[in-house]
């Protein structure tokens, strides 16, 4: 028999759980549906979420050949194939057949340009599935001639109306005697998939005993024995933790910022990629507010690659810590931004003669270092001499901020040279 997941697949929009910004009574994507005019268009969403069945359900209701190529297994030539079919399927004023595409953002850059010409003539309506972002994914040409539409992980209110669905409609399901008395872990563990709370269900009820099953957390627990948590190391959720795990770095939030640590832990995240990412954030966001970040950070680095897991958390947790609760400044990271766009604005600027190495008689010769002020023998250990190009002349590029820390640099910058740092 088929799993629970295929069974339930609805097949209408109104069965259709969850989507409700894209297939909701009025919005976009059912309007283009019921008036049975679509163009192509990309489904970008996580895992179990709808994307195969929303393409199906708008096969069935335009009542136009459906054609469905995974691009896991899929070359140029059954492409080919396929458009070529659907080429001598298609009638006189009728309706373009649909080439659902799973996983298109595996197609290779030729095999989606094998598409383009099929797409522009209308000779097949496109729909797309994709877990990672197309804009990274998608040639520009096809992602032009496509409509993205963006599907979003099964909430609460969704997951609960697919559970008592399952267990009073479907045919195998609804002979059991099921009571949910908990569905906490249910909904847990499936992280907003439907697919997958359907089959943790199957599951769950599989391995009960026969009579009367009463769902509980403890139950499901205990047959899953481990958390699945959904986090794909080269995909969209890995980058939206780090980001989260940054941003609240940056924002100075120690507990999000250990929370989003431990997921990417239980997640089986590459200590290496967390601790650079630290290292990173140091440098970027704490900077010269408290130097010592960059420091700490570096020591986590080499105390993770020298004891590994388990123990490595604990140095991970600490410069977490440590980098969320410092005082922040981004002023080093926005001066090497600005100098790097002063030079591409401003392109090769002579050195001054006066800072330029002399190492041989002839450059002697020809007055390089002449004028050259040693610092150290000056009081202070400092005097003013130009050291941009002439063409620059005072250009400011850093620009201290307000922090205990940078506040004293900023002092010092002004007993030297005055007026030039004045903001």
């Amino acid at each position: 028999m088929e799993p629970l997941a295929e069974r339930l697949r609805p097949h209408t929009l109104d069965d259709y759980v969850g989507q409700r910004h894209l297939v909701g009574e009025g919005a976009v994507l059912r309007k283009m549906i019921e008036s049975k005019h679509i163009s192509s268009f990309i489904l970008w969403g996580p895992p179990g979420v709808g994307k195969t069945t929303l393409a199906q359900i708008v096969a069935r209701t335009l009542d136009v050949p459906f054609y469905t190529l995974s691009a896991v297994t899929s070359g140029v030539k059954d492409v080919r194939d396929v458009i070529q079919r659907a080429q001598s399927n298609r009638f006189f004023n009728s309706a373009s057949p649909i080439l659902f595409i799973d996983e298109i953002h595996r197609f290779s850059k030729s095999q989606q340009d094998s598409l383009l010409g099929a797409v522009e003539k209308g000779i097949v309506t496109l729909i797309g599935a994709t877990t990672e972002n197309p804009s990274f994914e998608v040639i520009r040409p096809l992602l032009s001639r496509c409509q993205l539409y963006v599907l979003k992980s099964l909430d609460k209110e969704d997951l609960v109306e697919l559970l008592e669905r399952a267990i009073t409609s479907d045919v195998e399901l609804k002979e059991k005697n099921i009571t949910i008395l908990e569905n906490g872990a249910l909904l847990r563990y499936s992280g907003g998939d439907a697919r997958k709370l359907l089959n943790i269900l199957e599951l769950v009820v599989e391995s009960a005993n026969d009579g009367n099953i009463e769902i509980t957390d403890k139950m499901v627990e205990d047959c899953l024995q481990s958390n699945p948590l959904a986090y794909d190391k080269k995909g969209d959720m890995h980058y939206d933790i780090i980001s989260a795990f940054i941003k609240s770095i940056r924002g100075s939030d120690p507990d999000a910022a250990l929370y989003w640590l431990a997921r990417m832990i239980e997640g089986g995240e590459s200590p290496e990629f967390i601790a650079r990412r630290l290292v990173i954030s140091a440098a970027e966001d704490i900077g010269l507010a408290n130097p010592n970040a960059l420091l700490l950070a570096n020591a986590a680095f080499d105390a993770v690659m020298k004891v590994g897991w388990p123990e490595g958390r604990i140095p991970l947790a600490e410069a977490t810590v440590y980098l969320a609760t410092s005082q922040k400044s981004n002023s080093a990271y926005l001066g090497i931004n600005d100098a790097i766009q002063l030079v591409k604005q401003t392109g090769n600027l002579p050195v001054p003669l006066h800072i330029r190495n002399a190492p041989t008689s002839l450059m002697k010769d020809l007055g390089y270092h002449d004028g050259y002020k040693y610092p150290h023998d000056y009081p202070g250990h400092f005097t003013q001499q130009e050291y941009l190009p002439q063409e620059l002349g005072n250009t400011r590029i850093w620009h201290p901020q307000h922090s205990t820390s940078e506040e004293r640099l900023y002092n010092w910058m002004m007993t030297c040279w005055g007026d030039r740092f004045k903001d």
